[in-house]
């Protein structure tokens, strides 16, 4: 068990581990990237950016290409998104309930996703 692993921020948890770049709890699965201080390993510079992956743990990048993996019921839409649609050119952000990426798909428009649906193509 390494000693200079900080606590868990959400549950407090003392069995934080390191999994690449992020740091996870095991006792309520919640990931954080280390700060300059908790860093190990000097390997992201300390950017401050949040590293958002998908459905599989690829990680996104603004422009990236995404392939949506399961019909999402849309609101006000009687057919919904289908599953392997293809959406261009994402952005990332910090939306609300966990949408993290705002793109616009063809039929649509503009709308948020959340990255736990989608697989980089």
């Amino acid at each position: 068990m390494n000693d200079t692993t900080p606590p868990c921020p959400e549950c407090s948890g003392t069995y934080a581990y390191e999994m690449g770049a992020l740091l996870v709890c095991p006792e309520c699965g919640h990931e954080w990237s280390p700060g300059p201080s908790e860093a190990s390993t000097g390997e992201s510079g300390g950017s401050g950016e949040k590293v958002v992956k998908d459905a599989v743990g690829n990680v996104l990048r603004d422009g990236d290409t995404v392939t949506v993996i399961k019909a999402l019921k849309v609101k006000g839409s009687p057919s919904g998104i289908k599953a392997g649609t293809k959406v261009r050119n994402i952005k990332l952000v910090d939306g609300v309930d966990g949408h993290d990426i705002d793109c616009r798909i063809e039929g649509f428009g503009n709308m948020q996703l959340k990255s736990a649906v989608v697989k980089k193509a």
